[in-house]
């Protein structure tokens, strides 16, 4: 089993010099006076050693053992309670939150890089963490000052633990049909009562008590409404005192994940406070559930690093076959990674998950920025945050998967077997494409949302600002410059080619999403590819040499795909609209 390094080169490379973060942070007010690249350095390299020393060696032992479940009682794989303190002490927990409710308040473009490594180190653990700080945003962002008080500080802290709690039987993505009802009580707070099943971490023993955000309607209402319900009530100190009727009553069996509590939960007129207005619950829930989709996108990026690490390491030390080398010498025994296909996967995977780390941060850069900013410049980039998200959830967790794949393809037979950790990365990975919204429905959200329904206008602005940075690079390839320009040209053409069409033919949108998205995702990542080997000069010639090979690769072998899912688009309508059902 190889060890798991985080990849702190990269990451302060984009920070530093790709993006500029200094000069970001000395505009957001709190940041301002408590972080600098030397600090951010720092703090990186402390999560460094917490997720490859702390996290990792727990991870193999998570799949094996799994959840146990006792009559509503969960415990979590050895290891796990005592790893999760540690992480709590250290103040991860909180790591981006409102520091007016003792949360860290770092930055999101820093909390990707640390979201990364956590995932890579376990993707068990790190769900717990990643709920609960995503739990914490919706209710800092939409609940009273009373509430706030009430629930920010031990989440931030890590003493409690946040859950979201949507989905029901017969109600998937369709929200519409959830059951769970709430009465409202004489004291302002709410009953609520209902069965969700697929929540996340809805019952653990890493934690004192759990927060649940639980979609319910209020009696006399179809629309749906936003509730905090506490697994245990609380007095006015924070102390439990009194259970609340939240139970799990199952556990799931799963693929993957095994160390990851998958709950059906049961509330039996559960007491709840409503967070927002009533009947705007989704509206607030949409908060927490985008953070948790570039979270989860996140979750395949680090598994691409992940799986990335693993046969890299591994094809430098298996021995088979003969070959010859790059200087012309015959090898009778070397190295499988001297092998064309190795060096063609590991080249795949490699310039994937580094384009795909840009990404991350400069979707957490806007991110920030919508909410640090002035209001135009915050709309600004909150657009952008927007446009991005379903593409970061999506894209990173379709290659992540891929990437898994093709690095368990790499270990050949030892890559079926426990031993060598890439299976349990392939399982581990599978889900990041479902939950948070199948990427179908990432694609539909991308296409249909944020950009037809926008007219395009997002779309168009984003295309002009990348497509004027590209005009200032001085150190890549004229032709590569070329290339991803007259690409985000396509994209806009071929938008407003869809929307003509969906105009005549609505179901025509769903069937173009996953093309268009994809052929979305390549296009940037050969962006930042140029980005960063603009940039890659200013730290060494070396590197911008590294870089230069990587980048000659992603242009030559992957982003092409671009143009082929272009051109897909072109002929889908032909047989998947017009197919008989019963063909089918």
């Amino acid at each position: 089993m190889y060890p798991y390094h985080a990849p702190l080169t990269e990451m302060n490379f984009l920070l530093k010099h790709v993006f500029n973060a200094q000069n970001h942070w000395q505009t957001f007010p709190y940041i301002k006076d408590n972080l600098d690249l030397e600090t951010a350095s720092a703090i990186l390299e402390e999560a460094s050693k917490f997720s490859s020393e702390r996290i990792k060696p727990i991870n193999a032992n998570s799949d094996r053992q799994g959840i146990a479940f006792d009559n509503g009682i969960v415990k979590t794989p050895d290891g796990f309670k005592e790893a999760y303190q540690e992480f709590a002490e250290g103040g991860w927990v909180g790591f981006c939150g409102n520091p007016e409710h003792q949360g860290m308040g770092m930055p999101k473009m820093l909390g990707v890089c640390v979201d990364e490594m956590n995932y890579s180190a376990s993707n068990a653990f790190s769900l717990y963490n990643s709920l609960t700080a995503g739990a914490a945003l919706c209710i800092n962002a939409h609940a009273n000052e009373t509430i706030k008080q009430k629930f920010l500080p031990k989440l931030y802290s890590g003493e409690w633990a946040g859950v979201m709690a949507m989905t029901e039987s017969g109600a998937g993505s369709d929200l519409r049909h959830i059951r769970t009802q709430a009465i409202k009580q004489n004291d302002d707070t709410y009953k609520v009562t209902g069965t969700k099943i697929f929540i996340t971490g809805g019952d653990q023993d890493l934690t004192s008590n759990i927060i649940h955000l639980v979609l319910a309607k209020i009696k006399g209402s179809d629309k749906l409404s936003l509730f905090v319900v506490p697994k245990f009530l609380s007095d006015e100190q924070g102390h439990v005192n009194e259970q609340n009727n939240v139970k799990a009553i199952s556990v799931e069996h799963k693929m993957g994940i095994h160390g990851s509590s998958t709950c059906v939960m049961n509330y039996e007129e559960s007491t709840g406070y409503l967070i927002g207005s009533e009947d705007k619950g989704l509206a607030c829930m949409f908060t927490m559930m985008n953070y948790e989709r570039l979270s989860i996108g996140i979750q395949g990026l680090a598994n691409g690093e992940m799986a990335y690490q693993l046969a890299s390491q591994y094809a430098k030390e298996r021995e088979q076959g003969s070959t010859v080398l790059i200087s012309g010498e015959k090898c009778s025994s070397c190295s499988i990674i001297e092998h064309g296909d190795i060096r063609r996967t590991l080249l795949t995977i490699k310039t994937l998950t580094d384009a795909g780390r840009a990404l991350a941060i400069f979707t957490g850069l806007h991110l920030d920025r919508s909410q640090y900013l002035d209001a135009s410049e915050a709309k600004h980039s909150s657009k952008f945050a927007q446009l991005l998200t379903p593409v970061t959830k999506a894209f990173f967790s379709d290659r992540g998967l891929e990437c898994c794949v093709m690095a368990q393809q790499v270990f050949g037979g030892h890559g079926y077997v426990w031993e060598t950790g890439i299976e349990q990365l392939v399982r581990d990975s599978r889900i990041a494409q479902i939950y948070e919204g199948t990427n179908g429905i990432q694609a539909n959200d991308f296409l249909g949302r944020k950009i037809l329904a926008d007219d395009l206008n997002t779309l168009r602005l984003f295309v002009s600002e990348m497509k004027t940075n590209l005009m200032n690079f001085k150190n890549v390839p004229e032709s590569f410059i070329s290339s991803v320009s007259q690409a985000f040209g396509k994209l806009v053409d071929v938008a407003e080619s869809i929307k003509s069409r969906v105009s005549k033919q609505p179901s025509a949108l769903s069937a173009c999403s996953v093309n268009y998205l994809d052929a979305f995702g390549y296009c940037i990542y050969g962006y930042f590819w140029l980005e960063m080997l603009e940039k890659a000069n200013l730290v060494s010639e070396s590197f911008f040499t590294q870089k230069s090979y990587f980048c000659q690769f992603y242009f030559d072998q992957v982003f092409p795909k671009v143009d082929l899912h272009l051109q897909q688009l072109e002929k889908l309508d032909s047989v998947t609209l017009n197919i008989p059902t019963e063909f089918l």
